[in-house]
């Protein structure tokens, strides 16, 4: 389970215009904000950015340029992976540390939607005994056991919210390198890169066989 909320997409605009700083070609910008105030990429501006695009990490720096912040929840075995990517991206997530006794434990918390009725009968049981431990702990917050009996027994599937930071640039790399994993979240996690504006044209811009 994964789910992508809060999506800002920013900077567009200085983006483009620095790409042209190079060969003083500002005067051949023809982007420009719709009455809606969706920015709309020219065709000149889309020749410059393609060319640079193709031309390799070096030479499309105004990729970097491009920010994009999202709310992501997703379980910690997920976000195991997203953490390659930690070049450029900034993540400030809720904390399990602190908060991991602030509300009652429940099946809701985890993405356990791959599991057949064994597999959740066996989570249901971990579910109560850490629920067990948390009251333990709330209890007495000095009882260092209980509370790392939850600590160390939650699952990989529990579900973490993180707001994120980072840029287009990332985002060809995660979407390349992801697109046809065997985890479902990164399936979901991509098909929402495809959703970001201008993505089809400046992340999807391999030729696709």
């Amino acid at each position: 389970m994964i789910k992508l909320e809060r999506t800002s997409v920013m900077n567009f605009d200085n983006a483009l215009r620095g790409a042209r700083n190079p060969l003083n070609s500002w005067a051949k910008a023809d982007s420009y904000y719709d009455e809606n105030g969706n920015f709309v990429i020219g065709e000149e501006d889309l020749k410059l950015a393609l060319r640079l695009i193709k031309a390799g990490a070096d030479e499309r720096k105004f990729m970097r340029q491009i920010f994009v912040s999202v709310d992501i929840t997703a379980p910690m075995y997920w976000w195991k992976e997203f953490d390659t990517y930690k070049v450029a991206t900034v993540a400030n997530s809720t904390s399990t540390m602190h908060k991991i006794h602030a509300k009652p434990i429940e099946r809701a918390d985890f993405s356990c939607d791959k599991l057949d009725e064994d597999g959740l009968r066996a989570l249901d049981t971990l579910i109560a005994y850490l629920e067990e431990e948390r009251l333990r702990f709330v209890a007495d917050k000095t009882n260092k056991e209980a509370w790392y009996h939850m600590i160390q027994l939650l699952p990989s599937s529990y579900n973490q919210m993180r707001t994120v930071t980072m840029n287009y640039e990332n985002l060809i790399g995660m979407y390349y390198a992801r697109r046809f994993h065997k985890l479902q979240e990164w399936h979901v996690f991509c098909d929402w890169v495809l959703s970001l504006p201008h993505a089809d044209k400046l992340i999807a811009y391999k030729n696709e066989n």
